[in-house]
Protein backbone atom coordinates (compact mmCIF):
# COMPACT_ATOMS: atom_id res chain seq x y z
CA UNK A 1 0.00 0.00 0.00
CA UNK A 2 1.52 3.33 -1.03
CA UNK A 3 1.58 6.36 1.26
CA UNK A 4 -0.95 8.16 -0.95
CA UNK A 5 -3.23 5.09 -0.89
CA UNK A 6 -3.01 4.92 2.90
CA UNK A 7 -3.83 8.60 3.18
CA UNK A 8 -6.86 8.25 0.89
CA UNK A 9 -8.05 5.33 3.00
CA UNK A 10 -7.74 7.41 6.14
CA UNK A 11 -9.54 10.35 4.60
CA UNK A 12 -12.38 8.13 3.33
CA UNK A 13 -12.89 6.68 6.81
CA UNK A 14 -12.70 9.99 8.63
CA UNK A 15 -15.77 12.12 9.25
CA UNK A 16 -16.27 15.12 6.98
CA UNK A 17 -14.28 18.16 7.94
CA UNK A 18 -16.45 20.81 9.50
CA UNK A 19 -15.97 24.55 9.29
CA UNK A 20 -14.57 24.54 12.82
CA UNK A 21 -11.63 22.46 11.56
CA UNK A 22 -10.66 25.11 9.05
CA UNK A 23 -10.73 28.27 11.15
CA UNK A 24 -6.94 28.23 11.49
CA UNK A 25 -4.64 31.20 11.36
CA UNK A 26 -2.68 31.43 8.09
CA UNK A 27 0.63 30.94 9.95
CA UNK A 28 -0.41 27.46 11.15
CA UNK A 29 -2.31 26.19 8.11
CA UNK A 30 0.74 24.11 7.18
CA UNK A 31 0.82 22.32 10.55
CA UNK A 32 0.64 18.55 10.28
CA UNK A 33 -0.23 18.12 13.97
CA UNK A 34 -1.79 20.86 16.06
CA UNK A 35 -2.59 20.95 19.79
CA UNK A 36 -5.10 23.58 20.88
CA UNK A 37 -5.52 24.22 24.62
CA UNK A 38 -4.73 20.57 25.31
CA UNK A 39 -5.20 19.30 28.85
CA UNK A 40 -5.10 15.87 30.47
CA UNK A 41 -5.93 14.95 34.07
CA UNK A 42 -5.78 11.31 35.14
CA UNK A 43 -8.41 9.95 37.56
CA UNK A 44 -7.38 10.30 41.17
CA UNK A 45 -4.71 12.93 40.44
CA UNK A 46 -5.15 16.59 41.33
CA UNK A 47 -2.19 17.78 39.26
CA UNK A 48 -2.92 17.79 35.50
CA UNK A 49 -0.51 15.77 33.37
CA UNK A 50 -0.97 18.39 30.63
CA UNK A 51 -2.49 21.85 30.74
CA UNK A 52 -3.06 24.51 28.10
CA UNK A 53 -0.75 23.06 25.44
CA UNK A 54 -0.79 25.11 22.22
CA UNK A 55 1.69 23.66 19.74
CA UNK A 56 2.10 23.15 16.00
CA UNK A 57 4.23 20.44 14.39
CA UNK A 58 5.10 21.09 10.77
CA UNK A 59 4.79 18.54 8.03
CA UNK A 60 8.06 16.75 7.29
CA UNK A 61 10.03 17.99 10.29
CA UNK A 62 11.69 16.08 13.12
CA UNK A 63 10.19 17.53 16.28
CA UNK A 64 11.58 16.85 19.75
CA UNK A 65 9.73 16.98 23.07
CA UNK A 66 11.89 17.17 26.20
CA UNK A 67 11.31 17.57 29.91
CA UNK A 68 11.99 15.99 33.27
CA UNK A 69 10.39 12.67 34.24
CA UNK A 70 6.68 13.23 34.79
CA UNK A 71 6.60 16.43 32.73
CA UNK A 72 3.87 15.03 30.43
CA UNK A 73 5.96 14.01 27.40
CA UNK A 74 4.41 10.56 26.90
CA UNK A 75 0.88 11.87 27.50
CA UNK A 76 1.39 14.49 24.80
CA UNK A 77 2.92 12.04 22.34
CA UNK A 78 0.15 9.49 22.81
CA UNK A 79 -2.53 12.12 22.30
CA UNK A 80 -1.46 12.24 18.64
CA UNK A 81 -2.78 8.73 17.93
CA UNK A 82 -5.44 8.95 20.65
CA UNK A 83 -3.89 6.31 22.86
CA UNK A 84 -4.50 9.07 25.41
CA UNK A 85 -7.85 10.85 25.36
CA UNK A 86 -7.45 14.54 26.33
CA UNK A 87 -9.56 15.98 29.12
CA UNK A 88 -9.65 19.42 27.49
CA UNK A 89 -8.69 20.94 24.17
CA UNK A 90 -8.27 19.51 20.69
CA UNK A 91 -5.78 17.53 18.62
CA UNK A 92 -5.89 18.24 14.90
CA UNK A 93 -4.24 15.94 12.33
CA UNK A 94 -4.37 17.24 8.77
CA UNK A 95 -6.59 20.01 10.22
CA UNK A 96 -9.24 17.47 11.31
CA UNK A 97 -10.20 17.08 14.98
CA UNK A 98 -9.52 13.42 15.83
CA UNK A 99 -11.80 13.52 18.91
CA UNK A 100 -14.78 13.01 16.60
CA UNK A 101 -13.38 9.86 14.94
CA UNK A 102 -15.41 6.67 15.25
CA UNK A 103 -13.74 3.25 15.57
CA UNK A 104 -13.22 2.79 11.82
CA UNK A 105 -11.70 6.25 11.44
CA UNK A 106 -9.51 5.65 14.48
CA UNK A 107 -8.13 2.45 12.93
CA UNK A 108 -7.31 4.41 9.80
CA UNK A 109 -5.67 7.15 11.85
CA UNK A 110 -3.47 4.72 13.76
CA UNK A 111 -2.37 3.01 10.57
CA UNK A 112 -1.24 6.41 9.31
CA UNK A 113 0.85 6.92 12.47
CA UNK A 114 3.75 4.55 13.15
CA UNK A 115 5.24 4.19 16.63
CA UNK A 116 8.54 2.84 17.97
CA UNK A 117 9.34 2.18 21.61
CA UNK A 118 12.26 2.14 24.04
CA UNK A 119 12.11 -1.62 24.62
CA UNK A 120 11.31 -2.62 21.01
CA UNK A 121 8.08 -4.61 21.81
CA UNK A 122 9.04 -7.48 19.48
CA UNK A 123 7.47 -10.93 19.64
CA UNK A 124 10.21 -13.31 20.76
CA UNK A 125 8.65 -16.41 19.11
CA UNK A 126 8.55 -14.79 15.67
CA UNK A 127 11.39 -14.11 13.27
CA UNK A 128 12.40 -10.66 12.09
CA UNK A 129 10.35 -11.19 8.93
CA UNK A 130 7.29 -12.35 10.87
CA UNK A 131 7.50 -9.42 13.32
CA UNK A 132 7.46 -6.93 10.46
CA UNK A 133 4.81 -8.80 8.51
CA UNK A 134 2.34 -9.26 11.38
CA UNK A 135 0.57 -5.84 11.15
CA UNK A 136 0.01 -6.44 7.44
CA UNK A 137 -1.50 -9.88 8.10
CA UNK A 138 -3.80 -8.39 10.74
CA UNK A 139 -4.90 -5.76 8.21
CA UNK A 140 -5.71 -8.47 5.64
CA UNK A 141 -3.08 -7.45 3.10
CA UNK A 142 -2.51 -10.05 0.36
CA UNK A 143 0.53 -12.33 0.72
CA UNK A 144 2.33 -11.06 -2.37
CA UNK A 145 1.95 -7.46 -1.20
CA UNK A 146 3.13 -8.40 2.30
CA UNK A 147 6.24 -10.08 0.97
CA UNK A 148 7.10 -7.12 -1.24
CA UNK A 149 6.60 -4.62 1.57
CA UNK A 150 8.56 -6.60 4.20
CA UNK A 151 11.46 -7.16 1.80
CA UNK A 152 11.49 -3.46 0.93
CA UNK A 153 11.47 -2.35 4.58
CA UNK A 154 14.15 -4.79 5.76
CA UNK A 155 16.38 -3.43 3.01
CA UNK A 156 15.57 0.13 4.11
CA UNK A 157 16.67 -0.54 7.71
CA UNK A 158 19.68 -2.65 6.73
CA UNK A 159 18.42 -6.05 7.93
CA UNK A 160 17.76 -7.87 4.67
CA UNK A 161 20.19 -10.64 5.74
CA UNK A 162 18.47 -11.11 9.14
CA UNK A 163 14.95 -11.97 7.99
CA UNK A 164 15.08 -15.54 9.39
CA UNK A 165 16.63 -14.55 12.76
CA UNK A 166 14.76 -14.37 16.08
CA UNK A 167 14.92 -11.26 18.34
CA UNK A 168 17.06 -13.03 20.96
CA UNK A 169 19.81 -13.32 18.36
CA UNK A 170 19.86 -9.59 17.59
CA UNK A 171 21.70 -6.68 19.18
CA UNK A 172 19.75 -3.79 20.70
CA UNK A 173 20.30 -1.64 17.63
CA UNK A 174 19.12 -4.42 15.32
CA UNK A 175 15.99 -4.92 17.43
CA UNK A 176 15.20 -1.22 17.14
CA UNK A 177 15.67 -1.42 13.36
CA UNK A 178 13.07 -4.20 13.31
CA UNK A 179 10.78 -1.95 15.35
CA UNK A 180 11.27 0.88 12.86
CA UNK A 181 10.54 -1.40 9.90
CA UNK A 182 7.38 -2.67 11.60
CA UNK A 183 6.25 0.92 12.29
CA UNK A 184 6.53 1.73 8.58
CA UNK A 185 4.49 -1.17 7.16
CA UNK A 186 1.35 0.93 6.56
CA UNK A 187 3.27 3.80 4.91
CA UNK A 188 2.53 6.24 7.74
CA UNK A 189 2.80 9.99 7.36
CA UNK A 190 3.76 10.43 11.04
CA UNK A 191 6.28 8.43 13.09
CA UNK A 192 6.21 8.65 16.90
CA UNK A 193 9.38 7.74 18.82
CA UNK A 194 8.95 7.04 22.53
CA UNK A 195 12.47 7.12 24.05
CA UNK A 196 13.58 5.06 21.04
CA UNK A 197 17.32 5.27 21.79
CA UNK A 198 17.31 5.27 25.60
CA UNK A 199 18.23 1.57 25.87
CA UNK A 200 21.10 1.81 23.35
CA UNK A 201 24.81 2.56 23.68
CA UNK A 202 26.13 5.82 22.16
CA UNK A 203 27.48 4.26 18.96
CA UNK A 204 24.24 2.39 18.29
CA UNK A 205 22.22 5.49 19.16
CA UNK A 206 24.14 7.44 16.51
CA UNK A 207 23.34 4.81 13.86
CA UNK A 208 19.63 4.76 14.74
CA UNK A 209 19.46 8.55 14.63
CA UNK A 210 21.10 8.53 11.21
CA UNK A 211 18.52 6.00 10.04
CA UNK A 212 15.69 8.22 11.32
CA UNK A 213 17.18 11.23 9.51
CA UNK A 214 17.45 9.18 6.31
CA UNK A 215 13.82 8.01 6.64
CA UNK A 216 12.69 11.57 7.29
CA UNK A 217 14.39 12.82 4.14
CA UNK A 218 13.62 9.85 1.90
CA UNK A 219 9.98 9.30 2.86
CA UNK A 220 9.07 12.83 3.95
CA UNK A 221 7.72 11.60 7.28
CA UNK A 222 6.87 13.91 10.14
CA UNK A 223 8.78 12.48 13.11
CA UNK A 224 7.89 13.35 16.71
CA UNK A 225 10.25 12.04 19.38
CA UNK A 226 10.43 12.29 23.15
CA UNK A 227 13.69 11.74 24.95
CA UNK A 228 15.67 12.64 28.04
CA UNK A 229 18.88 12.65 25.99
CA UNK A 230 19.60 16.24 24.99
CA UNK A 231 22.28 15.18 22.49
CA UNK A 232 19.62 13.23 20.57
CA UNK A 233 17.56 16.39 20.11
CA UNK A 234 20.63 18.47 19.24
CA UNK A 235 21.82 16.02 16.60
CA UNK A 236 18.47 15.07 15.07
CA UNK A 237 15.60 17.52 15.53
CA UNK A 238 14.65 20.65 13.64
CA UNK A 239 12.51 22.13 16.42
CA UNK A 240 11.95 21.33 20.08
CA UNK A 241 9.35 21.89 22.81
CA UNK A 242 10.12 21.88 26.54
CA UNK A 243 7.55 20.66 29.07
CA UNK A 244 7.57 21.30 32.80
CA UNK A 245 4.80 19.92 35.05
CA UNK A 246 2.48 19.53 32.10
CA UNK A 247 2.99 23.04 30.73
CA UNK A 248 4.78 24.17 27.58
CA UNK A 249 7.53 26.48 28.86
CA UNK A 250 9.70 26.95 25.76
CA UNK A 251 9.76 26.03 22.08
CA UNK A 252 11.62 26.95 18.93
CA UNK A 253 14.34 25.98 16.48
CA UNK A 254 16.79 23.59 18.13
CA UNK A 255 19.83 25.76 17.41
CA UNK A 256 18.15 28.78 18.98
CA UNK A 257 16.80 27.01 22.08
CA UNK A 258 20.09 25.20 22.69
CA UNK A 259 22.08 28.34 22.09
CA UNK A 260 20.03 30.78 24.14
CA UNK A 261 17.60 28.92 26.40
CA UNK A 262 15.26 31.28 28.23
CA UNK A 263 13.50 29.09 30.78
CA UNK A 264 15.20 27.71 33.88
CA UNK A 265 13.98 24.18 33.12
CA UNK A 266 15.55 24.29 29.66
CA UNK A 267 18.82 25.56 31.06
CA UNK A 268 18.86 22.74 33.60
CA UNK A 269 18.14 20.09 30.99
CA UNK A 270 20.85 21.43 28.69
CA UNK A 271 23.48 21.82 31.42
CA UNK A 272 25.27 18.52 30.57
CA UNK A 273 25.96 19.84 27.06
CA UNK A 274 27.35 23.17 28.25
CA UNK A 275 31.05 23.97 28.71
CA UNK A 276 32.11 23.61 32.34
CA UNK A 277 35.02 24.96 34.34
CA UNK A 278 37.58 22.80 36.15
CA UNK A 279 36.53 22.03 39.72
CA UNK A 280 39.51 23.90 41.18
CA UNK A 281 38.49 27.09 39.40
CA UNK A 282 34.79 26.63 40.17
CA UNK A 283 35.60 26.37 43.88
CA UNK A 284 37.30 29.80 43.75
CA UNK A 285 34.45 31.66 42.06
CA UNK A 286 32.76 34.16 44.38
CA UNK A 287 29.51 36.06 43.98
CA UNK A 288 31.27 39.43 44.44
CA UNK A 289 34.83 40.65 43.71
CA UNK A 290 37.17 40.18 46.65
CA UNK A 291 39.74 42.76 45.52
CA UNK A 292 40.44 45.35 42.78
CA UNK A 293 42.43 42.64 40.97
CA UNK A 294 39.48 40.22 40.81
CA UNK A 295 38.34 39.09 37.35
CA UNK A 296 34.71 38.75 36.31
CA UNK A 297 33.82 35.39 34.73
CA UNK A 298 31.36 35.46 31.82
CA UNK A 299 29.64 32.69 29.90
CA UNK A 300 28.93 33.77 26.32
CA UNK A 301 26.86 32.13 23.60
CA UNK A 302 27.04 33.35 20.01
CA UNK A 303 25.64 32.12 16.72
CA UNK A 304 28.14 31.80 13.89
CA UNK A 305 31.92 31.49 13.94
CA UNK A 306 33.29 33.63 16.77
CA UNK A 307 35.56 36.60 16.09
CA UNK A 308 37.63 36.47 19.26
CA UNK A 309 39.64 39.57 18.47
CA UNK A 310 36.41 41.58 18.21
CA UNK A 311 35.19 40.13 21.49
CA UNK A 312 38.41 40.88 23.34
CA UNK A 313 38.39 44.41 21.97
CA UNK A 314 34.82 44.90 23.22
CA UNK A 315 35.69 43.69 26.71
CA UNK A 316 39.03 45.46 27.12
CA UNK A 317 41.62 44.71 29.80
CA UNK A 318 43.10 41.24 30.21
CA UNK A 319 40.80 38.56 28.75
CA UNK A 320 41.43 34.84 29.23
CA UNK A 321 39.57 32.01 27.52
CA UNK A 322 38.87 29.51 30.32
CA UNK A 323 36.68 26.98 28.51
CA UNK A 324 34.47 26.60 25.44
CA UNK A 325 34.23 25.56 21.85
CA UNK A 326 32.28 25.66 18.61
CA UNK A 327 29.70 23.09 17.50
CA UNK A 328 27.35 22.66 14.56
CA UNK A 329 23.62 22.19 15.12
CA UNK A 330 22.00 21.45 11.79
CA UNK A 331 23.12 24.14 9.39
CA UNK A 332 24.02 26.56 12.19
CA UNK A 333 27.20 27.17 14.15
CA UNK A 334 27.06 27.75 17.88
CA UNK A 335 29.97 29.11 19.94
CA UNK A 336 29.92 28.80 23.73
CA UNK A 337 32.79 30.36 25.66
CA UNK A 338 33.68 31.01 29.29
CA UNK A 339 36.09 33.93 29.73
CA UNK A 340 37.56 35.93 32.58
CA UNK A 341 38.04 39.69 32.26
CA UNK A 342 40.53 41.50 34.50
CA UNK A 343 41.46 45.19 34.69
CA UNK A 344 38.86 46.21 32.12
CA UNK A 345 38.21 49.95 31.77
CA UNK A 346 34.48 49.10 31.88
CA UNK A 347 32.41 48.36 34.97
CA UNK A 348 30.32 45.18 35.23
CA UNK A 349 27.16 46.68 33.71
CA UNK A 350 29.10 48.16 30.83
CA UNK A 351 30.88 44.84 30.26
CA UNK A 352 27.54 43.07 29.96
CA UNK A 353 26.28 45.69 27.55
CA UNK A 354 29.38 45.38 25.35
CA UNK A 355 29.30 41.55 25.55
CA UNK A 356 25.79 41.51 24.13
CA UNK A 357 27.05 43.21 20.98
CA UNK A 358 28.96 40.00 20.30
CA UNK A 359 26.91 37.29 22.01
CA UNK A 360 23.25 36.27 21.93
CA UNK A 361 23.31 35.22 25.56
CA UNK A 362 25.54 36.45 28.40
CA UNK A 363 25.67 35.09 31.94
CA UNK A 364 27.83 36.29 34.85
CA UNK A 365 29.22 33.22 36.64
CA UNK A 366 30.97 35.22 39.35
CA UNK A 367 34.40 36.60 40.19
CA UNK A 368 37.83 35.07 40.80
CA UNK A 369 40.90 36.48 42.46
Amino acid sequence: MSQSTARRALESSAPPRQAEHLDLRPDVNHAHVRFIGLGKTYPGQSQPALQGIDLNIRRGEIFGIIGRSGAGKSSLLRAINRLEQPTQGRVLIEQADIASYDEDALVGLRRSIGMIFQHFNLMSAKTVWQNVELPLKVAGVAKAQRQHKVRELLQLVGLEDKHHVYPAQLSGGQKQRVGIARALVHDPSILLCDEATSALDPETTASILQLLRDINQRLGLTIVLITHEMAVVRDTCHRVAVLERGQLVEQGEVWQVFGAARHATTRTLLAPLQPTLPEALTANIKAAPSSPDSAIVLKLTAFGEPDLSALFAELGGRVRLLQGGVQSIGAHTLAQLIVSVQHSPHDANRLLERSRRWAEDVEVLGHVG
